[in-house]
């Protein structure tokens, strides 16, 4: 039916449905009409005439060259949510780290190898070392409240630590996730004076580039917890280790290590397992099938990032789709072509996103070859499917 091309590993789980319909699966497909992949960089790749939809089984596109998908007719779509959870606990786990010295104190704990008879003495002498803070009752501001950011502020907020969010971009889905306990910042400077811990939930754009740098830093309260769960780019490492040098953050979680953060003191670095497990890769692989499945066969669009959300059903009797420029009489021209064939409409949706939109139609008559050129050579048309 449908060939798909893995330039990842993916989940099996996440593949039954694609399988069981009759998809071709496998890392070796020479023509694909889709593409699933994690973390695999795709931004030197040759795209496929072939290839109608790449799916990113995560949140983060920035392995894909979306523009030129967006110039080709090409869907990108992303899983955001399937591994919020997993997220979440690592963030949590990392809030905690940052105050009470956890790994220093195991390494310490280790080194006493060999003192079996001092052991106990050794132990009750130097954990005193190993003294922080407890989270209850300390604010945390969170930057970012989407799927993971609205997590990890309700699972704080249990937690007894006092939460205020910041998101002038918040969805509907998200206000409705999130606890009403939890304080609404007016501003970043907000969240930046006000915090005793900082945790970062937002997409890497070039808005958000190093947003925290020299001038986040001093607003920022002097022995703050700071923390990146979310993209590698949004905290100017120079700056932070400053701030660090400084006092004035006191440790910096983060699950983007590199060589200069390795080598700082008061870091803790994991090396990007934040989505790392089981039930993650497969949710992340369950939604990505499914994207690809629904768009292929039916046209529908659902959490993509270069077009927009779309859906007119699954029953339909003659369906084409269209992708073309978000201007002017591009409705008007491809619903005359069908009308000077006579060709009725049965119904109709049409979404757009930035410069670019999509329509769907569905019509009682057979579309033509000439036709579906016809449409295709319209000005500014990008891609013309029918199913």
């Amino acid at each position: 039916m449908y060939n798909i091309k893995l330039l990842n590993k993916i989940s099996s789980k996440g593949l039954e449905n694609l399988e069981k319909r009759g998809y071709y699966v496998s890392q070796n497909v020479d023509n694909p009409d889709a593409i699933i992949l994690r973390s695999f960089s795709m931004l030197e790749m040759e795209l496929p005439h072939s290839l109608k939809a790449v799916a990113r089984a995560g949140a983060g596109v920035n392995n894909i060259p979306v523009k030129r998908c967006t110039e080709k007719g090409i869907v990108v779509f992303n899983t955001p949510g399937a591994n919020a959870n997993a997220v979440k606990e690592l963030t949590i786990l990392a809030l905690l780290m940052t105050s009470r010295k956890v790994v220093d104190s195991i390494l310490w704990s280790k080194s006493l190898s060999g003192n079996s008879e001092e052991i106990k003495q050794l132990i009750e002498k130097g954990k005193g070392q190993f003294v922080g803070p407890e989270i209850k009752g300390k604010k945390l501001g969170v930057i970012g409240l989407g799927a993971v950011g609205v997590m990890v502020a309700n699972a704080a907020k249990a937690l007894g630590m006092e939460v205020d969010g910041y998101d002038p971009y918040i969805s509907i889905d998200s206000a409705w996730g999130l606890s009403r306990s939890i304080g609404k910042a007016e501003s970043l400077k907000e969240i930046l004076e006000g915090s005793d811990y900082i945790t970062m939930h937002v997409p890497l754009m070039d808005s958000t580039r190093n947003m925290i740098d020299n001038k986040a830093f001093k607003l920022m309260k002097h022995g703050v917890r700071l923390l990146n769960f979310s993209r590698d780019g949004l905290i100017d490492n120079a700056e932070l280790k400053n701030a660090l040098n400084e006092g004035i953050v006191e440790m910096y979680a983060t699950d983007f290590p590199n060589e200069e953060l390795i080598k700082m003191d008061h870091v803790i670095s994991f090396p990007h397992i934040g989505a790392s497990t089981l039930e993650s890769e497969e949710n992340c692989a369950v939604m990505a099938s499914n994207q690809v499945k629904c768009f292929l066969e039916l046209g529908t669009i659902k959490n993509s990032v270069n077009f927009p959300n779309c859906d007119l059903g699954n029953v339909f009797k003659n369906r084409i789709t269209l992708m073309h420029l978000n201007i002017p009489n591009m409705v008007g021209q491809i619903t005359g072509i069908l009308a000077s064939e006579h060709i009725n409409i049965s119904n109709m949706i049409n979404k757009s996103k930035d410069k670019v939109a999509y329509t769907i139609i569905d019509t009682d008559n057979r579309i033509s070859e000439d036709m579906f050129r016809r449409l295709e050579g319209i000005d500014s048309m990008i891609r013309v499917r029918k199913l």
